[in-house]
């Protein structure tokens, strides 16, 4: 396995800031007590390792993975770049901030970095982005941005009063994913606002691929990091994959030195093929 360079790299967010192209997702976790120290733990070490962004939502279990959260950045909150997410249903004006006030208690911060709209509803965008900005004057949050909006909801939403304060868009995105390359992607990196990329590996589900297995081989990888300098390899993406252990966390951590070659894209290209035209938005 590769050794972990001394440093994650960062990439520019429109506002100005710079945030880790690998962080931390939450998806699932927070869910079994179970696990609870397991996977404090395994935050805990992403963070010591660089992995500073860590991505949650009040979706996820229903409030229990951002209470996680709170718990695993006792003590690291200031290395933190915290992002979360409201529900569309929550998405009103006085909706959002309810929201955001309620996950904030979860968090045990003051602040969330960069909250996002998790997905469209039926809340006009300008409603949302009017709370978004009651919020950034009340420094409940620092920035704000979407999740899950396909090209033509990203240029609606761009056109609304304030919009353009967007810092990312939050999208499903890994080799056998590939739809937003045709469009989304591009229009966006001309924009310079990055792509956030969730489930990256795909869950799990694509790490017996053959190519991917073999690509791990040639470079003394494993197919999780395979997939996730595929993500990565062009610039204009962060990747969130979870990790509920700290042996997943190394593996996840050590993929930022996995160079792929022309011959291993032109195999994933084979195996994986880029879009030829426009494709429906995916989402998990």
């Amino acid at each position: 396995m590769p050794t972990p360079v001394s440093s994650v790299p960062t990439l520019g967010l429109p506002a100005g800031e710079d945030v880790p192209v690998l962080g931390l997702g939450t998806w699932g976790m927070g869910e079994n007590a179970r696990r609870t120290e397991q996977e404090i733990a395994a935050l805990q070490l992403g963070i010591d390792l660089g992995m500073t962004l860590v991505d949650t939502a009040e979706m996820y279990g229903d409030g229990s993975t951002e209470d996680l959260v709170g718990r695993a950045l006792v003590g690291r909150r200031d290395k933190v770049y915290l992002v979360s997410k409201v529900l569309p249903s929550n998405a009103s004006r006085t909706g959002t901030i309810a929201a955001c006030e309620r996950s904030l208690r979860r968090l045990k911060t003051d602040h969330i970095d960069l909250y996002l709209l998790h997905w469209r509803g039926s809340t006009p965008f300008g409603r949302t982005i009017e709370a978004f900005e009651e919020l950034v004057a009340a420094g409940k949050i620092r920035h704000w941005g979407v999740s899950n909006l396909d090209p033509d909801d990203m240029k609606e939403f761009l056109a609304a009063k304030g919009g353009t304060g967007v810092q990312t868009n939050q999208v499903l995105y890994n080799p056998s994913r590939r739809g937003i390359e045709f469009d989304l992607l591009p229009m966006l990196k001309a924009r310079k606002i990055p792509i956030m990329a969730y489930s990256p590996i795909e869950q799990g589900r694509i790490l017996t691929d053959r190519t991917l297995v073999d690509i791990a081989r040639r470079h003394g990888a494993t197919p999780a990091q395979v997939a996730l300098a595929c993500a990565l390899r062009d610039g204009g993406v962060i990747a969130i994959p979870k990790a509920a252990d700290v042996a997943h966390v190394r593996d996840n951590r050590a993929a930022l030195d996995v160079k792929l070659t022309a011959q291993d894209l032109a195999d994933i290209d084979r195996v994986f093929p880029p879009p030829k035209k426009a494709r429906p938005l995916e989402m998990l």
